[in-house]
């Protein structure tokens, strides 16, 4: 966590809160918080005795979990995250689920929950086709199913210390290159219902073009180092990025072409806008298509950039092109 005051207590009363019949150990790993957060760690810590705060000198995520992993003492790692409201039986049920046997991670569903004007209509967005884009495990669902990667979620110790834990590389997308390099080993990831999480999203538009710069950024290292990993659905937002600059710098006949396209794209964002109609309120539904917009540029751009410093996954293209034509 970084400068989470806003969020840390209810997020740390959700963990504290866990109906789980064994023995718990809550590590919170700041990142040197500047703002309250440091107060409100050292007054849970005094509260409770299974609460202990480390520090993160680096301010990354993949660092914060590493530093989590080597001081667990633990079997069964379970990664949360200060955005996010976990239900009660969220632990043990990701416990239960582990031990069966046949998974190597397990996760629940990632329900969007808006808290302030931006980050409702963020949730709204990602509760949307075109904010989902092929992550199923923002979704809910009546039986569990099978996913590439997850959001947070429960691993043995043993796991992750045998494959390295979180890549210190990836400062985004580690949980995705961490599911990749368990699936290359034979491993299944599994989404549980009953673990739905809610997660509170952005709520500005920068920091949600940040975010999704990010992300961008780094899914271009992951799918060079995992190919299988790309699904078609990633190469649309650089497209639309790509098109964007036809759209503007192109000769005639491209920029024209690129402006087709771009018209299409608006149309899609209104059609998402008017299909929440009886569950937003109308300003939210106005400001949806931007929200959408920003969501996708950013990503798309960020994949171009990252492309740019690490180089173009072409096998990752070529594998999402080769499963596109088996699909039609």
């Amino acid at each position: 966590m970084l400068d989470e005051e806003a969020h840390l207590e209810e997020a740390a009363a959700r963990m504290r809160d866990q109906r789980y019949p064994g023995r718990l150990e809550l590590l919170f790993i700041d990142g040197g918080s500047q703002d309250r957060t440091p107060e409100i760690l050292a007054r849970l810590a005094g509260e409770d005795p299974r609460v202990r705060v480390l520090g993160n000198l680096l301010r990354r995520t993949p660092h914060a979990l590493n530093i989590g992993l080597s001081a667990a003492t633990g079997t069964v790692i379970c990664r949360m995250d200060a955005h996010t409201r976990y239900p009660p039986d969220y632990v043990r049920i990701g416990v239960e689920r582990l031990l069966r046997g046949d998974a190597v991670s397990v996760s629940g569903p990632q329900i969007a929950v808006g808290c302030g004007r931006w980050s409702r209509r963020v949730a709204l967005a990602l509760q949307s086709p075109l904010g989902v884009g092929g992550a199923r495990f923002r979704l809910g669902a009546d039986q569990e199913f099978e996913v590439d990667t997850g959001f947070t979620g429960l691993w043995l110790r043993e796991t992750l210390e045998r494959h390295g834990g979180w890549d210190e590389h990836w400062h985004n997308d580690q949980d995705h290159e961490l599911a990749m390099r368990l699936s290359a080993a034979g491993g299944r990831h599994i989404c549980v219902p009953a673990m739905a999480a809610e997660y509170i999203p952005r709520d500005s538009l920068p920091a949600l073009a940040r975010q999704y710069w990010r992300y961008g950024f780094f899914k271009v290292r992951t799918l060079r180092r995992h190919p299988s990993s790309m699904r078609p659905s990633h190469l649309l937002p650089p497209g639309l990025a790509a098109t964007l600059i036809g759209a503007v710098a192109a000769p005639h006949g491209v920029r024209r072409v690129a402006r087709i396209g771009l018209g299409v794209y608006c149309l899609a964002l209104g059609r998402a806008a008017v299909a929440t109609c009886g569950r937003a309120s109308r300003a939210d539904r106005a400001f949806l298509p931007l929200v959408l917009a920003t969501m996708h540029l950013a990503y798309g751009f960020g994949m171009l950039a990252g492309s740019a410093r690490a180089g173009v996954p072409a096998a990752a293209v070529a594998e999402a092109a080769r499963r596109l034509a088996v699909r039609t």
